[in-house]
């Protein structure tokens, strides 16, 4: 249960500091953010990151929970940057479509 969650968090926080830059911005919303909102995106992904890694290690201790938190953001930065690719690749087809 604690990977599952851990997972999920660490998605959920690599999906947040994605949206706190300017290009995916841009890209999925069709404008930048109040930067008082990208510093609240920014912190709300900081802050999900953080609470992976607290499970993790609260579960299996430093050694092995900062392995296993490595293994969790890994794998989900690998699922947000396939997700944005491609979104970007289908959005762009829809436009050449229209």
């Amino acid at each position: 249960m604690s990977h599952l969650l851990a997972f999920l968090l660490s998605l959920a926080g690599f999906a947040a500091l994605a949206c706190a830059t300017n290009r995916q911005q841009r890209d999925l919303f069709g404008k930048a953010l109040q930067p008082a909102m990208t510093r609240m995106v920014s912190l709300v992904g900081t802050a999900a990151l953080l609470g992976a890694l607290g499970i993790l290690v609260a579960q299996y201790g430093w050694g092995l929970g900062l392995v296993m938190f490595s293994g969790h953001t890994s794998l989900a930065a690998g699922v947000i940057v396939c997700g944005l690719i491609g979104y970007g690749r289908t959005r762009g087809r829809r436009l050449r479509h229209r």
